[in-house]
């Protein structure tokens, strides 16, 4: 690939993230209007989604040559997304897995670093998981619990399509948590390693503070419908982790973790993953001064090269 289109496009990705990110982390219907928070709602979906000039011109036309189509079933609901890299068998291969309200292109750059560097990478939309998904599902039916399905789901469809050496699961924010979760049932002997970018083990804190990103409710009587703006929220996601203890819930995986976590985020508080390295025994923590939750510019370039050292071995040994 040309290293000035893929500077041009890598450039275009993170500036969308960095805003993406920096408008929801000010989302907070407390004491704003409600015409307010939707405004503000609409623009994040909107800098996540829209279709800017680098985006139309370079990044559909590369994404053709270097990703195909990826497909696969979870029950009656069809998981979408795209794979990155060669598909012969026996090549190592990263599932990476999205966050909260997002989807799956804002893991496409790091898919794509990986697999030029030689692994096959598969990126995919969870069920009713984010803004824009192009898989199936409702998002009111969307909890921590389903998003670990699918991504179990996705799983068993690349060892058995691609064949792969071996597998390691990526995993940004809330999927960085459902990686985790995915990773402890799995343990390493199928799960050869795990990367945790600022993953979201704050969320059943959150559900038992009643406040959850943009989301108020009380916790003693959760509604069905959390809210509607800027996706509309089952109850069940937060039903589903109020009593559970995040430490607890992804202790137990013994394969080498990478984790990643920035100085500076507000939405996901660092202490979670300064606690979360005590309960892995092989943890390589990365702390990133300044970061805030999702990284861009010299953070995500120096988190890449850290990635790509940490993951180099398994080329090796599978």
């Amino acid at each position: 690939m040309d290293p000035n289109r893929r500077s041009l496009l890598l450039m275009s990705m993170v500036s969308r993230k960095k805003a993406f990110f920096s408008v929801c982390s000010h989302l907070s219907p407390e004491g704003i209007p409600a015409r307010a928070v939707e405004m503000y709602s609409s623009a994040a979906a909107a800098l996540l989604l829209r279709p800017d000039t680098h985006w139309t011109q370079g990044a559909e036309i590369m994404q053709s040559r270097e990703s195909r189509p990826f497909s696969c079933q979870r029950g009656q609901l069809t998981l979408r997304g795209h794979i990155f890299g060669s598909e012969e068998s026996g090549k190592h291969a990263v599932i990476l897995s999205h966050g909260f309200l997002a989807n799956e292109k804002t893991v496409h750059a790091y898919a794509r670093a990986l697999a030029e560097s030689g692994f096959v990478c598969i990126t995919f939309d969870f069920s009713g998981g984010g803004l824009g998904s192009r898989s199936d599902g409702r998002s009111e039916n969307m909890t921590l619990l389903t998003e670990k399905e699918d991504l179990l789901a996705v799983i068993r469809s690349v060892r058995s399509s691609l064949k792969p050496s071996g597998i390691s699961l990526l995993g940004c924010s809330q999927g960085g948590f459902v990686s985790a979760l995915a990773a402890k049932e799995l343990g390493k002997d199928e799960i050869r390693s795990l990367v945790l970018f600022y993953p979201a083990l704050c969320i059943p804190d959150d559900a038992r503070r009643g406040h959850m990103m943009i989301y108020r409710f009380d916790p003693q009587h959760i509604p069905d419908i959390l809210g509607r703006i800027p996706m509309k929220l089952g109850g069940d996601y937060a039903r589903t982790v109020i009593s559970m203890d995040p430490f607890e819930e992804i202790r137990g995986y013994k394969g080498p973790v990478l984790l990643f976590h920035g100085t500076a985020d507000n939405i996901v508080d660092v202490a979670y993953s300064r606690r979360a390295r005590t309960v892995y025994p092989d943890c390589t923590y990365h702390e990133i001064p300044g970061a805030g939750h999702g990284f861009t510019g010299e953070h995500d370039r120096e988190a890449i090269r850290l990635l790509l050292n940490f993951l180099q071995p398994f080329l090796e040994k599978g």
